[in-house]
């Protein structure tokens, strides 16, 4: 049993702050990170030690140490990735990843986010398996599918609009920011779309569903994606906002409005 104030605690502020008894709790994957500062304290190789055990695979550990001593300059973002891309290539068994995106430890459910990715040439397969991970209920794993899936569908543009368009119609509000967050034209430590830098009206379909969406997770990258693309298409970017103050009266619509012109009219 997890002590009720290990489950109820508020994230810490700072690394200094983080309580030795919560980070043994994470570094087992006995309990979810709360806030970013966890999450970077991890120790992953600690977790992933009684991971591999586990799944009685303690003999792989050799080839994870490997892959992360080759990093020049490891992060915890980096560190999540190589240990998720080396479980992709060590296997493919449907039990072990069973596991893996079931696990308690949002980190470990990282890992498998990372490791499914490399296993899906079509990437209408691949975003149907990634669904999973844009609709789980940790921030973390939200991100980083982010992360695992934006460079493929920068590759194939227009079946991603196609398919994501669909998305933005879920009852899930995780899924249709999805939708949005992970085709913004410049976005958050991802790959820049020149695409949309340049023809912004290419997304419209991922945007015009939600322009009043009642959930402010959504809204917020609806208005941040079209900030981003006011950076380089500012006349759109008010045309699609004019249009939109005269279609939709709401406070959602103002809302998403006026943070998305808060590059143009800063």
């Amino acid at each position: 049993m997890i002590p009720a104030h290990i489950l109820t605690r508020k994230g810490p502020r700072s690394l200094k702050n983080l309580d030795p008894e919560v980070l043994d709790y994470l570094n087992k994957g006995l309990i979810e990170t709360k806030n970013l500062m966890e999450w970077l304290a991890v120790d992953q190789l600690v977790l992933l030690k009684l991971v591999l055990k586990e799944i009685n695979k303690e003999d792989w550990l050799i080839d994870f140490e490997n892959a992360i001593t080759s990093e020049k300059k490891p992060t915890a973002n980096t560190i999540t990735k190589i240990i998720g891309q080396t479980f992709g290539i060590k296997t493919k068994d449907t039990e072990i990843y069973q596991k893996l995106k079931s696990h308690i430890s949002d980190v470990v459910r990282c890992w498998a986010c990372w490791a499914e990715s490399l296993h899906y040439d079509e990437l209408s397969e691949l975003l149907e398996v990634m669904q999973q991970y844009a609709a789980d209920a940790h921030f973390g794993i939200r991100e980083v599918v982010v992360f695992a899936t934006k460079e493929r569908m920068i590759e194939d543009l227009d079946t991603a609009i196609a398919i994501l368009s669909k998305w933005t119609l879920n009852e899930d509000e995780n899924i249709r920011r999805f939708a949005v967050e992970s085709l913004r034209p410049v976005g958050v430590w991802t790959k820049k779309i020149a695409e949309f830098q340049e023809n912004p009206a290419k997304g419209i379909s991922l945007l015009e569903p939600l322009k009043s969406d009642d959930s402010k997770y959504v809204r917020d990258s609806v208005a941040n994606w079209l900030n981003d693309a006011s950076k380089s298409q500012p006349d759109w970017v008010l045309s699609v906002c004019n249009r939109w103050e005269k279609e939709s009266s709401t406070k959602e619509t103002a809302y998403i409005i006026k943070r998305g012109l808060r590059t143009i009219k800063k």
